[in-house]
């Protein structure tokens, strides 16, 4: 074997960075060593593993196919130098999420998981859905919990839960009273959504299918309590999870509205990449989500 750890973990730094001086900045070693390491590897197999351009290394078609197979290898590594020293299992992860699924779901899981864990460190991070998956498909995080499916061949989705979109208005609006809309209101209502690249809005899309190009949407928000008062300032229709939306629905400040016949169930998945090591704590993570209720 001609190649080190440390090569394999230079490599996996430069490719996460795309910047030797980045990645040499989280390795604690100069610049020039870790370059000159990453130039010691490609020479030893007669290979080129990024594409050069300015002060960006970006992972050509070589070394995008050998990147998983070295994550892999360095955790093996890790995994073995814990049992080496004796150490249980602690427990740290780093968790992704989408904005739903973060801000109002995955919060609630940390008390069962560190009745597990009690020295465990937990990262969680939130973003948009496609930003989570990049981070999964990067090695930034171990697990991601997205709201919707995301089509990438070295991408594992792993079903959870159920949930359902819910179209709202507030108490004093012209709507409230009618309940159910009519083609002609979906059409003529002023729309609260989210963003693009969301979740939420790619189901909202698919539900409304046929009727999109005549929508008027009114406002594209971020996060989901911008959607929620705009919509209880009376400023138009918004559409979010049940999950989001139960405590106003229960207390009266936000009203449902139906639309028959369309659709608005989704699934929440677990994210992985395909060519993973099993760990205990990410197995862990996704049996106490599947496990604890949410009221």
């Amino acid at each position: 074997m001609k190649y080190t750890i440390r090569q394999l973990q230079i490599f996996l730094a430069v490719a996460k960075h795309q910047n030797i001086s980045k990645a040499a900045e989280e390795l604690h070693m100069s610049q020039s060593a870790a370059s000159e390491a990453l130039l010691n590897l490609e020479s030893l197999y007669d290979v080129t593993l990024f594409d050069r351009v300015s002060n960006k290394l970006a992972l050509n078609a070589i070394g995008k196919s050998l990147r998983a197979d070295a994550e892999q290898l360095l955790t093996h590594c890790q995994s073995f130098e814990q049992n080496l020293k004796g150490h249980k299992n602690v427990g740290h992860i780093k968790v992704a999420a989408s904005f739903t699924i973060g801000n109002h779901l995955a919060t609630r899981y940390l008390a069962g998981y560190l009745a597990e864990y009690p020295d465990a460190n937990v990262q969680l991070e939130i973003a948009n859905t496609p930003e989570v998956a990049a981070k999964v498909l990067n090695f930034e995080v171990d697990i991601g919990m997205i709201e919707g499916e995301v089509q990438h061949r070295e991408l594992e989705l792993i079903p959870w839960r159920d949930d359902e979109l819910v179209v709202v208005c507030a108490a004093n609006h012209p709507l409230a009273k009618k309940t159910t809309l009519s083609t002609k209101d979906i059409k003529e209502a002023a729309w609260i959504l989210r963003e693009p690249d969301s979740g939420a809005r790619h189901t909202f899309d698919q539900a409304l299918a046929g009727l999109l190009p005549d929508i008027n949407i009114y406002l594209e928000l971020k996060h989901n309590e911008a959607i929620k008062n705009a919509v209880e300032s009376g400023l138009g229709i918004g559409c979010l999870s049940r999950i989001v939306l139960q405590k106003n629905l229960n207390n009266g400040d936000l009203v449902p509205l139906k639309l028959p016949k369309r659709n608005m169930k989704r699934t929440f998945y677990f994210a992985l990449p395909k060519q993973r090591f099993e760990v205990d704590s990410v197995n862990d993570w996704m049996r106490i989500c599947k496990d604890t209720p949410v009221a």
